[in-house]
């Protein structure tokens, strides 16, 4: 297999191991693993590696990481959630965590995609010089 062909064939195991919810199963990774001890593929290592990646992005895609200064609510951050679930069309839980470097404000992250609202970032572009 190459690289192209071990990656195509790790996001097709990854789709397996998700449940009607679109979340990753434990027991759908589970029965993965298991057909893959059955019949190994050559370069099982290579695509165990991809799979172990594609998953992580996956369970990424489910959380958001709020970063903020200050206070933060509960119920905020159950917004935040919510929110964000409506957005991706995927149950995701919003987590906090306290960062005073943004000043005032929040910074969310939901796998590779970030939304910022700091004042931090708000200063940080007054500083740019105009060209």
């Amino acid at each position: 297999m190459r690289q192209r062909e071990i990656k195509d064939f790790a996001k097709r195991l990854v789709e397996l191991s998700l449940d009607n919810e679109r979340q990753v199963s434990a027991d759908r990774v589970h029965g993965v693993l298991e057909a893959l001890q059955a019949k190994p593929p050559r370069q099982l290592k290579a695509l165990l590696k991809e799979y172990l990646t594609q998953l992580r992005r996956e369970l990424r895609q489910t959380q958001a990481v709020v970063e903020y200064a200050g206070d933060l609510s509960a119920a905020t951050l159950e917004s935040i959630a919510a929110e964000f679930t409506k957005l991706t069309g995927r149950k995701v839980t919003a987590v906090g965590k306290p960062n005073p470097e943004l000043i005032a404000g929040v910074r969310v992250r939901v796998g590779d995609d970030v939304y910022e609202d700091s004042l931090a970032t708000r200063l940080a572009t007054l500083s740019i010089p105009n060209f």
